[in-house]
């Protein structure tokens, strides 16, 4: 149940802040990333805009499992999706560059849509399976030289904070680029800004494990359901008990 001081805070100190944080980061980019590249301007600035977001909502946050990832290496990263804040907590606390796989209509938002594209994000056209493909395809030519991709497999945010079914694109990626995926699992998130709900609850702890990779280069097209199952369960295995 929401205090009446969480409330405040939310609408008085939150929001003016993060808005304004948003505001200077799009411009950054959208100045930056084109005239010195977007391989620093398209992933520090908004960094920091992340853990300042995290930060502004009063939220603890560890990581672990750093020292699984080389830097010169690109991965595809693949992580639970419990919340908006999801994004917050990998591009903030992951210490690794990232291009992200978004939904097309994120385009739209003003002044982000915008600095998304110039960062070098992917927008995902669902309006057609030839449509998505042709957008996978794209994607791969962001992902090298140690920048890397996340992708949520579940597609959209979980309801209950339980992990739902995964979807195929991801491992096909990696499969196809002969890249390392590297499970992530997020706990925490759920509980500072559900699905479908404007209510911040500030204050929370967030965690983000990152585990091994597992190599895909030897793997044939055929073992594909087993690699997205082994993710799946080293992703389960590490959720709180309340996501399980």
């Amino acid at each position: 149940m929401r205090t009446v001081a969480s409330f405040l805070y939310q609408w008085i100190v939150f929001i003016p802040l993060f808005l304004l944080l948003t505001l200077i980061t799009a411009l950054v980019v959208m100045i930056m990333a084109p005239i010195f590249g977007s391989r620093f301007w398209g992933y520090q600035p908004p960094k920091w805009w992340s853990r300042f977001t995290c930060w502004l909502a009063l939220c603890s946050v560890q990581t672990s499992g750093h020292e699984h990832l080389d830097p010169k290496q690109s991965y595809v990263f693949v992580a639970n999706h419990q919340s908006a804040f999801d994004i917050f907590l990998i591009y903030g606390f992951l210490r690794h560059p990232i291009i992200w796989m978004q939904k097309k209509s994120l385009r739209s938002i003003p002044l982000v849509g915008f600095a998304s594209e110039k960062a070098g994000h992917v927008f995902v056209d669902n309006s057609s399976v030839a449509a998505r493909a042709e957008t996978i395809e794209k994607s791969k030519e962001h992902i090298t030289g140690g920048i890397s991709m996340v992708i949520f497999p579940e597609g959209a945010r979980t309801r209950s904070g339980k992990m739902g079914r995964f979807k195929r694109g991801a491992f096909k990626i990696a499969h196809d680029l002969q890249l390392p995926v590297v499970p992530l699992t997020l706990n925490g998130p759920f509980e500072v800004l559900k699905r479908n709900t404007l209510h911040l609850h500030p204050g929370k702890r967030m965690e983000l494990i990152i585990h091994p990779p597992i190599q895909t280069d030897t793997l044939s097209p055929d073992e594909l359901p087993g690699l997205m199952e082994q993710t799946r369960d080293i992703i389960y295995d590490s959720l709180w008990e309340k996501y399980r």
